[in-house]
């Protein structure tokens, strides 16, 4: 039987198929990470904790990022703090030069300030998705406030298709505190995927649009419609797609030929005070190598046709 398209996952987003029979599960451990379950199997673990206490705890929680899980839902395929590239974790967002006030801050390497969780806004769980909003604060290097943001992780699991699971990514920046401009390049900003440190750098491959479109000359094509890797961890492949809503920034350059793994997609941008920028973009996780290109374009088409809040 042919098999079906995350398309299916996508229409259950906008109501078109009844919910399916699957309850998720939200498990807070306080001060520490948040896990959205699925029965025992942990699917997602958001990394929010911000310990100063130590200079190995505070490299260790100086940014919030959310890992993903492995099928058995036992541990994550993303990778946390130390490892090539420390600052590297899971999905994360960051630029290495945010400009405020006249001055240049890196939110993305992470040496000095912070990106600090706040606080969670009301979970929503259903039978087949659940939702979490975490508010952040970006600090300069004094602990004072420069970019306020709600980040918006909504996981959903498909009942068939290519996709094991798919994550919805929502990022509203508001420069509360003054003029922010985004700035910095596609190896060291943006919204990026770092798979485990253990990668096997010999397997990692990629897959774009358009057969010509390749990791020599992706950088060329701006505002793809998805970008996708295959990386595996021992003997066991694992795949992730990007997709890039069509609201998203223009301009955009996609990051995405590193033997490790890490890829992703950058804009730059200027953010007025009182102003808020917001971004979306979606994570099929897929257990094994990537669906055919066609399957891919079928269910980023279907993505490109939902509509997004700003709220």
């Amino acid at each position: 039987m042919k098999r079906n398209t995350l398309a299916l996952t996508l229409t259950l987003s906008i109501g078109l198929l009844a919910p399916l029979a699957a309850q998720l599960e939200i498990k807070d451990t306080k001060g520490k990470h948040l896990d959205i379950l699925s029965g025992e199997k942990v699917l997602v673990r958001y990394m929010y904790e911000h310990d100063i206490s130590t200079d190995e705890k505070k490299h260790a929680t100086y940014k919030p990022y959310l890992h993903v899980f492995d099928a058995a839902g036992k541990a994550p395929i993303t990778k946390g703090p130390g490892g090539q590239y420390t600052h590297h974790r899971g999905i994360f967002i960051g630029w290495s030069k945010l400009g405020f006030n006249g001055k240049s801050y890196d939110r993305w390497h992470m040496k000095d300030g912070a990106i600090v969780h706040q606080k969670f806004h009301e979970h929503k769980t259903g039978e087949n998705t659940s939702g979490i909003t975490s508010v952040t604060q970006w600090h300069d290097n004094d602990k004072k406030p420069i970019l306020d943001e709600e980040r918006t992780m909504t996981v959903w699991i498909p009942k068939e298709g290519w996709s094991r699971v798919v994550i919805f990514f929502k990022s509203k920046l508001t420069a509360t505190y003054g003029d922010v401009a985004l700035k910095g390049d596609p190896e060291h900003a943006g919204i990026q995927y770092r798979p485990a440190n253990e990668v096997n750098r010999k397997k990692t491959k990629y897959l774009f649009p358009k057969e010509e479109i390749t990791s020599v000359n992706v950088k060329k094509h701006k505002d793809l419609a998805w970008i996708a890797e295959t990386y595996w961890l021992g003997d066991k492949a694992h795949s992730v797609v990007q997709f890039n809503h069509p609201t998203n920034p223009k301009e955009t350059v996609h990051s995405a030929y590193r033997d490790y793994g890490r890829f992703g997609s950058f804009f730059e941008r200027n953010i007025k005070k009182g102003e808020t920028l917001t971004v979306n973009y979606a994570f099929a996780i897929v257990d094994g190598e990537l669906p055919a290109r066609s399957e891919i374009q079928q269910a980023s088409d279907m993505y490109a046709e939902m509509k997004q809040s700003s709220e």
